[in-house]
């Protein structure tokens, strides 16, 4: 057989594996019970929340954490020399609950430290941290139902678990969210078995930027996020450092009750993609991992002329048909036309990733306006 025929076969048996582990991970989600009982003494929660220029996103997301029904909560934002407006914001909110809210500014940021590292490691030092039994971690653009927290903590409660992270449903709003966000969801899911999490003799290990519960104690034996200031996956290696140190973690769906919009048009989605790959343990291996990705992602487009039409249709249709499904069911939201265009998301990842490796190579890490020396 001739090199494009081994390439034809080969990136159609990628595609449709990753569809079968996708469907075969979701099936195995955990999902949260819509009344469950608590303890009549219910354990205290201190939910940290970074934020730097979010004034888009973080008023109606800190409502969102304030109307909760969980009565022993307190909330700890670490404003992060933001100068859009945010810090206006959170002074307004502080102002009307101040039982219930506590703002923190924080003006400079430390050598070694990358900038959210450094607020959830200020705010987990406060006294509020230092009393809860239990610490939330969110970022500054998430939305939770008011009954939300108080039904991650029953899961939490009814099994051993240590650290409990929840999937969030994606809010896309532009064309390019649109287009590669629930693709990118999907290829989370793809990665992260959930039935293998809890698992002590397996490495599966899952922490999410939205939602991550873990109790105070067990977060500090870890060493916090002082372990890992420069990490910037600070999400996942915070719960790859719990379950090493023997601890159980747990991931569960949080949508639709749990969403956020995570970038504002293509601009974002490439510098997100920009800041996460260099952040890859095996980032040397970007330069040949990028044109195999493109080779893959692009099969559609490549399959046609290399005499496998067929194959190319089936891999169009199956891709959205059934990676939408588990999108639509964990945002309670219809499928959305521009799905058809999903061999374009891989063009956002090579240009992140490739933009990620001209970082690496530089020895920094740059988000938000700031770049952070890696070395």
């Amino acid at each position: 057989m001739s090199f494009l025929t081994y390439a034809a076969w080969g990136s159609t048996t990628l595609i449709l594996l990753g569809l079968i582990m996708l469907r075969r991970h979701w099936n195995r989600l955990p999902q949260l019970e819509p009344d469950p009982a608590l303890p009549d003494e219910l354990p205290s929660i201190c939910l940290c929340i970074p934020v730097r220029d979010e004034v888009l996103e973080v008023g109606p997301a800190l409502d969102s954490w304030l109307a909760q029904d969980y009565p022993n909560l307190r909330i700890l934002v670490v404003d992060d020399g933001s100068t859009d407006g945010s810090s206006e914001l959170l002074r307004q909110r502080e102002a009307a609950h101040p039982g219930r809210l506590r703002v923190l500014r924080n003006e400079e940021l430390p050598p070694g430290w990358l900038g959210k590292n450094h607020a959830l490691d200020l705010a987990s030092r406060q006294p509020e941290a230092k009393a809860a039994q239990w610490l939330l971690f969110a970022d500054g653009d998430v939305h939770a139902s008011p009954s939300l927290l108080r039904r991650a903590l029953a899961f939490a409660l009814a099994q051993p678990t240590d650290i409990l992270a929840l999937l969030p449903a994606i809010d896309a709003v532009s064309p390019a969210e649109r287009l590669v966000l629930p693709l990118a969801a999907s290829a989370f899911l793809v990665l992260v078995p959930p039935h293998q999490v809890p698992n002590p003799r397996r490495l599966a290990f899952c922490g999410v930027g939205a939602f991550t519960l873990v109790r105070r104690e067990v977060y500090e034996g870890a060493g916090g996020h002082a372990a890992a200031p420069l990490e910037a996956i600070d999400d996942m290696m915070l719960a790859r450092r719990v379950k090493a140190a023997g601890f159980t973690n747990r991931v569960a769906c949080g949508g639709p009750d749990l969403h956020l919009r995570m970038y504002h048009g293509l601009g974002e989605l490439v510098r997100a993609m920009r800041k996460n790959a260099a952040a890859l343990p095996g980032w040397w291996l970007l330069p040949p991992l990028i044109p195999c990705a493109l080779g893959v992602g692009l099969a559609p487009l490549w399959l046609p002329f290399a005499g496998h039409p067929v194959l190319a249709l089936l891999l169009w249709l199956l891709v959205p048909a059934l990676s939408g499904d588990v999108q639509q069911r964990l945002s309670g939201r219809p499928m959305d036309l521009l799905w058809a265009l999903w061999p374009l998301n891989i063009l956002v990842f090579a240009t992140g990733t490739a933009w990620a490796l001209g970082d690496r190579l530089r020895g920094v890490n740059h988000w938000r306006g700031r770049d952070v020396s890696l070395r």
